[in-house]
């Protein structure tokens, strides 16, 4: 029987006409039982002698088999399965019915002749009885999953606690506590120093983004017409205050954010559109950026690719790379990690976009962006689907940070700030809480006097806690010890001698979680 703590799961998909199956099942059905109308069954590989179970005679996309767990509300549930179609390829779904809600734990892909592992977490709002089931849009697929040596990386488990179970300092990286980037607005009626918070006027802050001032339709309102005097005046004085900058962004696949002027352009035309606003936006900031959202959101909309062709995408990133090799080109997208019920852009969704500009010829640098829109905090899907994309090896940067209103508005802020800090794939955060007069697109940091709210504190607290570890320093004793209290984490220690005050020596280590400490874990290194 599969168990909810200390059991390895794994849930294979087969996709045959109508069936789900599933591996390393010892006990045959024990514990396992049908979900709505299909057929379940016990078997046994003739290959490698694993087991699995199937699901067949599938109605309806969410029947399958499903098995019961007592969840806690709040605490952390991980999930992983591993996942095989047996024709062509399908996006499936695991999902936990509660007792008044479905909470959908993770997405992937799967395809014919090998296993795909869906990795997922949840967090549930009332403790209790939960199903946790497969789906996929198309009925007519076997499901099934196995167990066995692939299933070595597999669990689902109670996290136990609504803290990140890791936290990190990266001193390499990851943004330090100073270092943490912050999203920067501008109100055209107002010069820059005065519509930017003391917050983000601190040479602590030394990353920013303008919310509008580099889109296309601020740059171009009319065809031909070309203003860029406002993001000007923000990048000098962005770059006054000692600030890297990310361009945000050259195009936007969203067809409701296009220049007015753009939609009745004929092809060819908006080719000519397109590559002189490339051409001239990335030339124009050519080495003053750090990245490029060159196609925003191309998982949710293809406006371009509609209009141009299936491979649009990557001739804007081959463009944007010959203009400015020094800029990354990112990727830029929404719901990957803050939303598990968006199948559009899951963590799987997001390297078969990947995957799709490689094989169209793009094998230029390219980094991850993800916007981090939150309404809630599912901390177990966050890091599985930051663990996924961390596959693709590619850098990673949360972009738009915030939380919608509410009553745990800064509460979730602080854990998912801790969470993301936590990611030793995450090499650096944008808070998207842009101010002006008239509010903020969702989450402001400070009032109108520059006074700060809760997520303003939250926001001062966790910086200062992150810095405790940033920059520590001491001497060795006589034996050439050193100790220290560092959250648990990735580190370089940097070794000079004192008479010399030379660095000689670069140390990196890892400091391991201690159960039984809180926030700070003690390290002592020998150098």
């Amino acid at each position: 029987m599969i168990r909810i703590t200390g059991k390895k799961i794994g849930v294979h998909f087969c996709k045959k006409c109508k069936e789900f199956v599933i591996y390393e099942l010892k006990d045959g059905l024990k514990g396992w039982t049908t979900f709505g109308d299909s057929k379940v069954e016990h078997g046994q590989s003739s290959h490698d002698g694993n087991n699995y179970i199937v699901a067949s005679k599938r109605h309806q996309p969410f029947h399958s088999f499903t098995q019961k767990f007592d969840l806690d509300k709040d605490k952390l549930y991980t999930f992983s399965a591993w996942l095989q179609v047996s024709d062509g390829n399908a996006d499936i779904a695991a999902v936990f019915k509660t007792q008044n809600s479905y909470e959908t734990a993770g997405w992937v892909t799967a395809q014919k002749g090998c296993w795909s592992m869906l990795k997922g977490g949840v967090v549930v709002n009332a403790s209790g009885p939960a199903h946790l089931f497969f789906q996929t849009a198309s009925p007519c697929n076997h499901l099934h999953t196995k167990s066995g040596n692939p299933t070595n990386n597999t669990a689902l488990r109670s996290g136990g606690s609504t803290r990140p179970a890791h936290y990190k300092r990266d001193g390499l990286n990851q943004t330090t506590a100073a270092e943490l980037p912050i999203g920067l607005c501008d109100q055209p009626k107002h010069p820059p120093e005065l519509r930017v918070p003391e917050l983000v006027s601190s040479s602590q802050i030394k990353y920013t983004v303008f919310e509008n001032e580099l889109k296309w339709y601020s740059n171009e309102r009319s065809r031909n017409s070309e203003d860029y005097s406002v993001s000007d005046a923000l990048v000098q004085f962005a770059r006054s205050r000692g600030a890297a900058i990310r361009g945000h962004n050259v195009f936007w696949d969203d067809p409701r954010y296009q220049p007015s002027w753009v939609g009745g352009l004929s092809t060819n035309d908006l080719w000519a559109a397109a590559n002189k606003r490339i051409y001239s936006v990335v030339g124009r900031y050519k080495g003053q950026l750090f990245h490029w959202d060159v196609v925003n959101e191309n998982l949710h909309y293809n406006y371009f690719e509609s209009k141009l062709g299936y491979n649009a995408s990557n001739v804007f990133y081959e463009k944007a790379n010959q203009i400015d090799s020094r800029t990354t080109p990112l990727l830029n997208e929404y719901n990957t990690i803050e939303e598990s019920r968006d199948g559009a852009s899951s963590p799987a969704k997001y390297l078969q976009k990947i995957n799709q500009l490689r094989s169209q010829g793009y094998y230029g640098p390219l980094g991850i962006g993800l916007e981090g829109h939150f309404s809630s905090a599912n901390l177990p899907y966050v890091r599985s689907a930051i663990d996924t994309l961390a596959s693709a090896k590619l850098p990673i940067w949360v972009t738009e940070l915030d939380v919608s209103a509410g009553p745990n508005q800064a509460n979730y802020l602080e854990q998912i700030l801790w969470e993301l800090h936590s990611h030793y794939a995450v090499q650096g955060i944008i808070i998207w809480a842009a101010w002006s007069p008239q509010g903020c697109y969702r989450m402001c940091l400070t009032d109108n006097s520059f006074r700060n709210l809760a997520t303003g504190n939250v926001v001062d607290k966790v910086r200062g806690q992150w810095a405790q570890a940033d920059g520590v320093q001491g001497t060795t004793d006589s034996e050439g010890l050193f100790e220290a209290s560092l959250y648990h984490g990735e580190y370089e220690a940097k070794i000079s001698h004192p008479k010399t005050n030379k660095f000689s020596n670069l140390k990196k280590f890892r400091v391991l979680p201690n159960k039984n400490a809180k926030d700070l874990f003690h390290l002592k290194i020998s150098v």
